[in-house]
């Protein structure tokens, strides 16, 4: 393969990986300003909230945004490093290289988006260190290279400070190689916006749903592992507009995924008929 077709072909592999279309994002605060800041020093990001509050949207919005290539990898405690950086495959010509995620956004200039980072296995967080000072490279131990990172490469890695433990958090010798921005839910005007224009809701529904959750999330800590999202909600309000009626949805999509408790589930559905 020339050069001239090893560059087209490397083009069309991270072209996919473009956002098109602009993504919905409602700001809370001045995340974009920071986050802009931070790309352009490609400082290393963590995005730290709760599940469901708009990480994930953020940043396709950013990458949207910034024109810049996003690679995602939701992690998972079986995910090894060689899942991040890459593997040696046997195919009908032999034995070829492919890379992973990790390497291909270096390679090519990408923003790569670890999604719930902790939930990785150790080993993995010594991977991208090299990637996350002024190193800026990833080592290949296997394949004997060393990939410098493209100038517009940048790592940003997600987690829930909810469920850190002994066992899964992030080691200071990690953390302190990133900035940081918090999520929470918004608002509660915001929401409903949110909500509204998400599921194709009228403002006084969606206002609804916003008080449901609102209600679920001050039972975090009392029967409740964690209240509902504003991913739920607007999930709860796609049914509604399809013509479900809204405490069946509500039932479905908020009360029955969070608890398996009798009781909880009969508080919770108690509130919900209330609401509507």
């Amino acid at each position: 393969m020339t050069q001239q077709t090893a560059t087209a072909a490397d083009a069309a592999v991270i072209d996919q990986y473009r956002i098109v279309d602009e993504p919905y994002y409602r700001p809370i605060g001045n995340e974009i300003e920071l986050y802009e800041a931070a790309y352009e020093a490609r400082l290393p990001m963590m995005l730290k909230g709760p599940t469901g509050c708009g990480k994930t949207r953020f940043i396709e919005y950013m990458a949207w945004r910034l024109k810049r290539p996003l690679v995602t990898l939701a992690c998972n405690e079986d995910m090894t490093a060689s899942d991040l950086v890459g593997r040696f495959l046997l195919d009908a010509q032999g034995t070829r290289w492919q890379d992973g995620p990790l390497t291909l956004a270096a390679r090519h200039g990408a923003i790569c988006y670890l999604d719930e980072v902790v939930e990785a296995r150790q080993d993995t967080a010594v991977v991208i260190h090299p990637l996350t000072d002024a190193r800026r490279c990833l080592p290949l131990e296997k394949k004997n290279e060393l990939v410098q990172a493209h100038p517009d490469f940048q790592l940003v890695i997600s987690y829930n400070p909810g469920y850190q433990s002994i066992l899964k958090d992030l080691k200071q010798s990690t953390k302190q190689r990133f900035g940081a921005l918090d999520f929470h839910y918004p608002a509660r005007d915001l929401e409903i916006e949110i909500v509204a224009h998400e599921a194709g809701l009228p403002a006084e529904t969606a206002g609804r749903l916003v008080t449901i959750g609102e209600k679920t999330r001050n039972l975090k800590g009392h029967g409740l592992e964690e209240g509902v999202s504003t991913r739920m909600l607007i999930h709860a309000g796609q049914l509604v507009r399809r013509g479900i009626d809204p405490v069946a949805a509500c039932r479905v999509t908020l009360t029955r995924p969070i608890t398996d408790d009798p009781d909880m589930r009969d508080a919770l559905d108690a509130v919900i008929t209330a609401v509507f």
